[in-house]
């Protein structure tokens, strides 16, 4: 009985608009995706990330991983503000809680809303290549993005983990010498204690 793979491209999916949270997380999925013959188009979207000056870190990272493949980048509006109305109510949940959901949700409706205008009919998201966050609300999130705008996309859910996809991450990371950020993003995951929350984890 031969083994099922790791990573299942959806049928007809030639195209992909990967909403990435960052350059490492999107390193090797960008990898597997190009090696599989399946054309990427990056979207960087993550208003929750404070300061601006680490968001603009971040950015910059994403662009020149994006450049040395040749492949096509696109930056959507710092919104900090409009973030934070969506997650008003929220600040105080814990890491993979409520906010983190939320957060997820106005990331990815964003994306969908981009995939459709595109004409991409399959978009997808590097945050489920962290092992710091929760799959199930990752595809809950992108399934309710993609009903936001009548399905006319669709959302592929994805663990970014297997297939050794970490492991390759790990290796990128060190030969782009990216930069590698400490936590999740947002003021309030540092007020929470991303740090904390990723040691207790890793010792569970």
């Amino acid at each position: 009985m031969s083994k099922q793979p790791a990573i299942i491209v959806p049928e007809g999916c030639s195209k992909v608009l990967l909403h990435a949270c960052c350059a490492p997380c999107s390193s090797a999925i960008v990898e597997w995706l190009m090696a599989h013959k399946i054309e990427p188009v990056i979207f960087y979207f993550n208003p929750n990330i404070y300061p601006q000056e680490e968001y603009e870190i971040r950015k910059n990272e994403s662009k020149r991983h994006a450049a040395s493949l040749g492949i096509e980048w696109i930056d959507e509006d710092y919104a900090h503000e409009a973030w934070r109305q969506d997650i008003c109510g929220l600040e105080s949940e814990p890491e993979r809680g409520k906010r983190c959901e939320a957060c997820f949700y106005h990331r990815l409706v964003v994306t969908a809303r981009k995939a459709q205008e595109l004409g991409i009919p399959y978009f997808a998201t590097t945050l489920a290549s962290s092992r710091w966050k929760n799959l199930d609300q990752i595809n809950r999130a992108g399934e309710k993005a993609a009903q936001a705008v009548g399905n006319a996309v669709h959302f592929w859910p994805q663990n970014w983990r297997k297939d050794g996809l970490q492991e390759r991450r790990n290796q990128l990371l060190k030969e782009y010498d990216f930069y590698n950020q400490t936590y999740c993003g947002c003021e309030f995951s540092i007020r929470t204690g991303s740090d904390s929350f990723r040691k207790q984890s890793a010792n569970s």
